[in-house]
């Protein structure tokens, strides 16, 4: 079976009834890029970010592995959790942008990128094993999931990612979802 725009429109369709913070991620896409971009934003808002990256899979991540993502996260001061954002708001490239959220802790290539997908939904998206082994599975990438995933690999990923919603004719957002859908009926 292959990805078409058919088979995405279909499944993006079924996203809100599996996910339950369907209605959260969409009011933090809508909020959070202008917010975060302005550097108008309170400690509790990139916290989300972190907290949405293992919440989402609704305890398919192991609470203890969660916690301890989370606890290290805050460990960072306001200060430079505010300079890596505005560092990375102003990069111009997935490596740059990566490079700048990484140097925080608790911030690894998979919370930068779920960082870089908040900053600017229209040209990133998270990485994860999830979405990367449905890319996988429907033929897109060749390799298993790299783990720990490298700046290298989000760059394949990523680039993989944009060649798929173009061909679909969907926004990268649309295609996660969809790709969330067709991983859960696997």
């Amino acid at each position: 079976m292959a990805l078409t725009a058919d088979l995405v429109e279909e499944k993006l369709q079924k996203y809100p009834e599996i996910q339950p913070l369907a209605h959260a991620e969409e009011e933090h896409l809508e909020m959070l890029p202008d917010m975060l971009a302005s550097g108008d934003y309170g400690w509790r808002d990139p916290e989300w970010i972190v907290q949405w990256y293992g919440r989402r899979f609704l305890g398919g991540m192991p609470n203890a592995e969660r916690r301890a993502l989370e606890d290290a996260y805050d460990d960072n001061d306001y200060e430079d959790v505010h300079a890596a954002i505005e560092a990375a708001v102003d990069a111009d490239s997935a490596a740059e942008k990566l490079a700048h959220l990484t140097g925080l802790a608790g911030v690894d290539v998979p919370i930068a990128s779920a960082f870089c997908q908040f900053l600017h939904p229209e040209n990133y998206v998270v990485i994860d094993e999830r979405q990367w082994s449905t890319l996988r599975e429907y033929g897109e990438l060749d390799a298993a999931y790299p783990s720990p995933p490298a700046v290298e690999d989000y760059e394949r990923y990523l680039e993989t990612y944009r060649a798929v919603a173009e061909r679909c004719g969907c926004s990268l957002w649309d295609l996660y979802r969809a790709l969330w859908v067709l991983a859960e009926d696997s």
